[in-house]
């Protein structure tokens, strides 16, 4: 099945994209499972949801079909839609009152984070959710090292302004150290990123 962004671009899918495919590297402990960074974090968001701690859910994208085939008068196979429109972050929701929005991202790299991997009516979102005092932050995995941060929006708009001014088309390692927050890989919650929100905003 083929989808296409609102102006017409194909749609490549996360997993085929490069610095993007899913870590096929397996071993006994829980950190090298294989498992993406949007199943870790749909998983902690239904332990969030469960426990009635937050609710947070990932946005939906909403898609026109443009090409369906009938094989059969019982089935319907989808063979090309649109993405009706440019989508923003991944996830948002509400906890203890404030709103929370999130982008997720993984990269196979291990001593830098392109930023060509966010878009930029992404940035342009980030930056309206800010003015209206609301939680934006991304949540960064390096899947080769299995290690994840959450990294405020503020923080990531000044190295998008870096690079528009000519500056490096990455962010470090490095910064991302100094700068972000490392959540340990757990069991329940897999990535509990709430508990930076807590330190970050004083809500524990």
């Amino acid at each position: 099945m083929n989808f296409h962004y609102p102006n017409g671009k194909p749609y490549i899918p996360k997993a085929k994209s490069e610095g993007f495919k899913k870590d096929k590297v397996k071993n006994s402990t829980y950190s090298n499972r294989g498992m993406t960074l949007e199943e870790d974090l749909n998983e902690t968001n239904s332990y969030y949801l469960e426990r009635q701690i937050a609710i947070i859910h990932k946005k939906p994208t909403p898609v026109q079909i443009v090409q369906v085939d009938y094989p059969k008068r019982s089935a319907a196979v989808i063979k090309e839609a649109y993405f009706k429109q440019a989508s923003t972050t991944d996830y948002n929701g509400v906890y203890k009152g404030k709103y929370l929005d999130f982008e997720a991202k993984e990269t196979k790299f291990t001593s830098s984070f392109p930023l060509k991997n966010f878009h930029p009516h992404q940035i342009q979102h980030m930056s309206g959710v800010l003015r209206q005092d609301g939680i934006c932050f991304v949540i960064l995995r390096f899947s080769t090292l299995e290690e994840v941060y959450l990294l405020q929006a503020h923080h990531l708009l000044e190295f998008w302004k870096r690079m528009e001014e000519g500056g490096r088309k990455s962010v470090t390692k490095g910064e991302i150290e100094k700068l972000g927050h490392r959540i340990p890989l757990g069991l329940q919650p897999r990535i509990d990123y709430i508990k930076v929100i807590n330190y970050l905003y004083n809500l524990s």
